[in-house]
């Protein structure tokens, strides 16, 4: 993945060297801006002599300022697409409300919710040459960014935890691993999240620098020339969001693959027919983890970037050059783009979502067959017995159709 990113770094410099691409001064992220470099100073709101204001709404014309703005309006639209559709498959049909499918429609509220606001705040922010919305927009954008990070990683943890019990200890369901204790988990991680979105309400702010003559408004987190204060805040940032939540989802995993490794022998069953129920459980359980270990590995194609970037330009001393530039723009835009992918996934690796999003995208009218929701259906009453899957089942042919 590091050589891949180092190439197409090198390609989209290549092109911004082309087009004139303008490499520093500027923060869009609300971060690293390498403004040591610069003759700068703070402007506390006040008129000074000979110095330029920036029209605020001064439309930028480097190819930052076009080429970003498309990624993100095809990352809005695909993203609020998508999650939408994800919600609505499971919030409209009871049969998708189970355990694993509330976890996933807290995750999709989370990506809505940042799609919704910061997508568009973001992408005006490439648009114009500064910031154009003011304070309290700038503390708004910046905590939906965390908010929904937080959510992201912590409803993924959930999650593994959630598929690690399932498989380990199938009758936890009968022990208290109900529809109302995730509820309460998911509350939990939505407070959890807007509790560590407090310091980017408390800290972040609309600036005015001036650099080489000329006032720019600047949205940021924290104030950018307090170095040491962006490598405490950055570093935690990774092990709150990243390292602890990846270590731990990675310890699940590997107990889940001993655990099922030797599954066969360690259940109990009492007859034939136990045994293929015992089977198709074991692997409908298999196929929901599978589809919860693609979104971990999404979550770190587009998050571990953005991660080493932000250290190593915090970490280590570097001139803000065109390289660093082009880094962290790609970085920015992955971190987006991963609020949008988690419904294709779902949609190539599960056919029970898959017919409901051919339903409300595409109005198929095939009606709902028999098979498609057995329990080797991937996220479909994945804890259920093999009598009351029947039972469900039979009952939902006869009264519902695709339309």
């Amino acid at each position: 993945m590091s050589v891949a990113l180092t190439v197409a770094v090198a390609v989209v410099s290549a092109v911004a060297n082309t087009y004139g691409l303008y490499p520093g001064g500027r923060n869009h992220s609300g971060v690293e801006m390498g403004l040591e470099n610069v003759s700068t100073s703070t402007v506390p709101g006040k008129e000074l002599e000979n110095i330029t204001y920036f029209n605020k709404w001064e439309i930028s014309t480097s190819l930052e300022g076009i080429l970003v703005p498309i990624v993100f309006v095809i990352t809005f639209i695909v993203g609020l697409v998508g999650n939408g559709t994800l919600i609505v498959s499971v919030i409209a049909n009871k049969v998708m409300c189970n355990i694993p499918n509330i976890f996933i429609v807290s995750l999709s509220i989370g990506d809505f919710l940042l799609i919704l606001v910061s997508v568009p705040v973001t992408s005006f922010y490439y648009t114009f040459k500064n910031w154009p919305f003011g304070e309290a927009m700038c503390k708004i954008n910046e905590v939906t960014q965390t908010i929904s990070l937080g959510v992201s990683v912590f409803t993924l943890t959930a999650l593994s935890a959630d598929r690690y019990v399932a498989i380990v200890n199938p009758m936890a369901k009968l022990t208290g691993r109900t529809l109302r204790t995730t509820i309460v988990t998911v509350v939990v991680i939505w407070l959890l999240s807007t509790l560590l979105a407090l310091p980017d309400a408390i800290f972040g702010k609309e600036t005015r620098y001036e650099i080489n003559g000329t006032v720019i408004l600047i949205c940021h987190q924290f104030e950018p020339l307090d170095h040491d204060h962006g490598k405490i805040f950055f570093m935690l940032r990774f092990v709150i969001f990243f390292l602890l939540p990846i270590i731990t989802i990675g310890f699940f995993y590997i107990n889940m693959a001993r655990i099922l490794i030797r599954s066969s022998s360690n259940v109990p069953v009492d007859s034939k027919t136990g045994a293929v129920n015992h089977n198709r459980q074991m692997i409908a359980r298999r196929k929901v983890a599978h589809v919860v270990l693609s979104f971990v590995i999404i979550f770190i194609i587009c998050w571990l970037p953005r991660h080493i970037y932000l250290i190593l330009w915090n970490y280590m001393n570097h001139e803000y050059d065109e390289f660093w530039h082009v880094l962290k723009i790609l970085t920015f835009c992955l971190t987006f783009i991963n609020s949008c992918v988690n419904p294709f996934a779902l949609y190539f690796l599960s056919g029970q979502f898959r017919k409901y999003y051919n339903r409300y995208l595409f109005c198929c009218c095939q009606r709902v067959r028999y098979d498609s929701l057995e329990p080797t259906s991937t996220m479909h009453n994945l804890h259920s017995t093999s009598r009351r899957q029947s039972l469900t089942n039979t009952s939902i042919v006869h009264s519902q159709s695709m339309c």
